[in-house]
């Protein structure tokens, strides 16, 4: 198993902008980090000016979080404290575990189970047959088995049927994340 270890900064962050200002035809508000992003106030996008007339707030755009489109400043902090509990070393492995849509969410709402994350997530690998063969070692699968006979086994098959019980997602750096079905 090898652990990723990116030089690219995978912290969440959000655009968040003023909804009475873009309705209007114009851009106002800037980049926050996601965990903070329920925070943010008309102030901190306006400064002194249209502060108290302009009350509704909006994420516009974001960075590194696993999901598509607009969302509520609301919804864009728990996703950054979800980045914060995770840490930065697995985010990786839960924005793809989140993106396949084979994941277990909290509740009702679209937020990942963290201790379903933990349970299946299986680490990350440079390909799934390393996994694959880690495993047959720690399980002891060939265990007993003459030399002669082992030679044998069908490994491709093997490996393929492993698959269905633990899903493989390709990581962008290389490797893969590989997870067990819960």
């Amino acid at each position: 198993m090898t652990t990723t270890s990116s030089a690219t900064d995978t912290t969440p962050r959000v655009w968040i902008g003023c909804l009475a200002c873009y309705n209007d035809g114009r851009l106002v508000g800037d980049w926050f980090d996601a965990d903070t992003a329920d925070e943010v106030t008309t102030y901190d996008v306006h400064g002194d000016s249209r502060a108290d007339s302009h009350e509704e707030l909006w994420v516009f755009d974001h960075e590194n979080l696993p999901v598509r489109g607009e969302l509520d400043p609301l919804t864009a902090a728990e996703w950054g404290r979800v980045y914060t509990e995770v840490g930065p070393e697995h985010w990786p492995a839960l924005c793809a575990w989140v993106e396949s849509g084979n994941y277990v969410t909290e509740g009702d709402t679209d937020l990942p189970s963290i201790s379903d994350f933990e349970d299946s997530y299986q680490g990350h690998w440079e390909s799934f047959e390393d996994y694959a063969r880690q495993l047959a070692d720690d399980i002891g699968l060939l265990a007993g088995v003459p030399e002669e006979i082992a030679n044998y086994f069908d490994w491709d098959s093997w490996t393929s049927d492993l698959a269905f019980d633990c899903p493989n997602y390709d990581d962008p750096e290389g490797g893969v994340f590989v997870f067990r079905v819960l």
